[in-house]
């Protein structure tokens, strides 16, 4: 069993409502925060201008699906990065990372690289992919780039299997398919439509039009290929010594 596959141990009890061990946030330190955040500029944070709720799949078992809420920030037109929650409420835990390259990126990165990245054109044109709130006719233009984008997403922390605290090591994590064991669960579906009230049936067919890439790389999605996934595992090594300063 890999490491990022294994159970979790015991954690801290949590109160009763609460997601996370901890003591509940007090008015003092509301009112810290709340100093800190006039004061200081955040400004990596201020990037972020998008939020996208869609699906990920983890590599070495694509029988565990979760959706996702990516708060999406672009360094510039070929690469954009999410911080990845698992709710867009006020107590979304942060779960994990993911970066987005463009297809000029991906083709330069070396092949073993490339079998951790995923393509998004399935998740995009199937209408899995959506911004919240937004309308669609806003969004196109951003879908259509998105469709010829690829992504590398690492799971910190894997709340689907009841972890109260991130544990463990990585996991890394895969995008909706549109074969066999990539087809997202009917279920998260519904419930992600429901709540938003919208329908990914509907939004499919407004997408038609939406051109994916003439070409996916096969590195890419590499488990389709190959029946392959990835997991990381741990391993104790000999510190490299260095000198220490004088």
């Amino acid at each position: 069993m890999a490491s990022s596959d294994q159970p979790p141990g015991p954690t801290p009890p949590t109160a009763e409502g609460e997601k996370v061990p901890g003591k509940r946030i007090t008015a003092k330190q509301i009112m810290l925060d709340a100093g800190a955040g006039m004061l200081q500029s955040l400004k990596p944070v201020k990037q972020v201008n998008q939020h996208v709720c869609t699906f990920a799949l983890y590599a070495h078992d694509l029988g565990r699906q979760i959706e996702t809420h990516h708060f999406v920030a672009r360094l510039n037109q070929d690469f954009l990065q999410c911080a990845v929650y698992d709710t867009d409420s006020t107590s979304g835990r942060l779960i994990g990372v993911e970066y987005i390259v463009s297809e000029k990126i991906f083709e330069a990165l070396p092949p073993e690289e490339q079998k951790l990245w995923h393509s998004h054109a399935y998740e995009i044109i199937s209408g899995l992919w959506v911004n919240p709130r937004v309308p669609e006719i806003v969004e196109k233009p951003e879908l259509e780039n998105l469709a010829k984008t690829y992504g590398k997403f690492w799971c910190t922390w894997q709340v689907d299997r009841g972890d109260k605290l991130p544990l463990g090591v990585p996991a890394l994590m895969m995008s909706p398919q549109g074969v066999n064991l990539g087809m997202v669960r009917p279920d998260l579906v519904q419930k992600r439509d429901d709540k938003y009230n919208i329908s990914t049936d509907a939004l499919r067919a407004s997408r038609l039009e939406i051109n994916g890439p003439e070409w996916i790389n096969p590195q890419a999605d590499y488990w389709k290929q190959h029946g392959k996934g990835f997991a990381i595992d741990i391993k104790q090594t000999e510190m490299k010594k260095i000198t220490p300063f004088p």
